[in-house]
């Protein structure tokens, strides 16, 4: 199941720092089997309030995004980024192949049969 690294940016200052990290990060994807899916760009807000960029990359799973975010190599640029924008950052795994929305139901039991 594939995982993807979702990350927010907010008052990015485009300066030499985020230059330098937008010039190393995909090398530091490469080992992992991480790809760009979505990299900012124009948002048509439909509901809510939005604000910032989002930046998704995606994994082969689990085990690779965390490994990438872990990796020397990342955590060597990541400064890069948080010293020069606002960011959430999460990690959160793909749903199969034919998933349906109802298939959170049976989650959702399954874990309420555990607790009660």
């Amino acid at each position: 199941m594939q995982t993807f690294a979702i990350g927010r940016l907010r008052d990015v200052t485009l300066g030499d720092d985020i230059i330098a990290y937008l010039e190393g990060i995909d090398a530091t994807l490469a080992p992992f089997g991480g790809a760009f899916i979505v990299h900012g760009g124009p948002a048509t807000v439909l509901e809510g309030a939005w604000e910032g960029d989002l930046v998704v990359i995606g994994f082969p799973g689990r085990a690779a995004a965390e490994g990438w975010y872990a990796s020397s190599a990342y955590r060597a640029i990541a400064g890069l980024r948080t010293r020069n924008a606002a960011c959430d950052v999460i990690l959160i795994d793909g749903v199969e192949a034919g998933h349906r929305a109802t298939d959170v139901l049976a989650r959702e039991r399954a874990a309420r049969a555990l607790v009660g």
